[in-house]
């Protein structure tokens, strides 16, 4: 493992911790999307978002984009998930969040023979981006609404910006009467 593998690693941690830390001051349970791949690198992050009442869903073992895998891969990709997640939960995820949110007519059909639901999201500030914190705030401010789905990422590099804006989003959102859900896809 090189030194950049080493940062990576240890930056999904402490992003994720922060995010629920934050999560649990301002009271919001929240959906972890996670990857079969950090699951098994960072069992203990699983287990806390669960333990704190989150709900932890399956976004793939590796990330790929599952509009291009074939039928073995999909379900490598989704049964190895699941099959970390149960063991850090003790539940099957029901949601599938595909990477890149790609999805077609195939994509939507195997995950449902997998007993999945998929999932996207109605806001992305492109966090990922690293936009700035300021950005990240005024753009899910601006497109929030009643129902919405909020895509934030934890990891896949230097979360920093996401984590300042977190709390300045959860307490204007809070301030004007929303709730938060976590989603569960009985």
């Amino acid at each position: 493992m090189g030194l950049s593998d080493l940062r990576r690693r240890t930056e999904r941690a402490l992003y994720t911790a922060q995010i629920l830390k934050i999560l649990q001051a301002y009271h919001v349970r929240a959906t972890f999307f996670e990857l079969g791949q950090n699951v098994k690198r960072y069992p203990a992050v699983t287990r806390r978002a669960d333990q704190l009442g989150h709900s932890v869903q399956n976004h793939s073992w590796s990330h790929p984009n599952l509009t291009k895998v074939n039928w073995a891969t999909f379900k490598y990709q989704v049964r190895t998930t699941d099959r970390y997640l149960r063991a850090q939960t003790g539940y099957t995820p029901r949601c599938l969040r595909p990477p890149y949110g790609a999805t077609n007519r195939v994509v939507a059909q195997r995950a449902a023979m997998l007993g999945k639901k998929l999932t996207l999201w109605t806001v992305d500030p492109a966090d990922w981006s690293r936009p700035g914190t300021s950005m990240i705030v005024r753009r899910v401010l601006t497109k929030v609404r009643s129902g919405s789905v909020v895509l934030m990422h934890d990891g896949g590099g230097n979360r920093s910006q996401t984590v300042a804006a977190l709390p300045k989003i959860l307490k204007v959102l809070k301030a004007r009467g929303y709730l938060f859900y976590p989603l569960w896809c009985h």
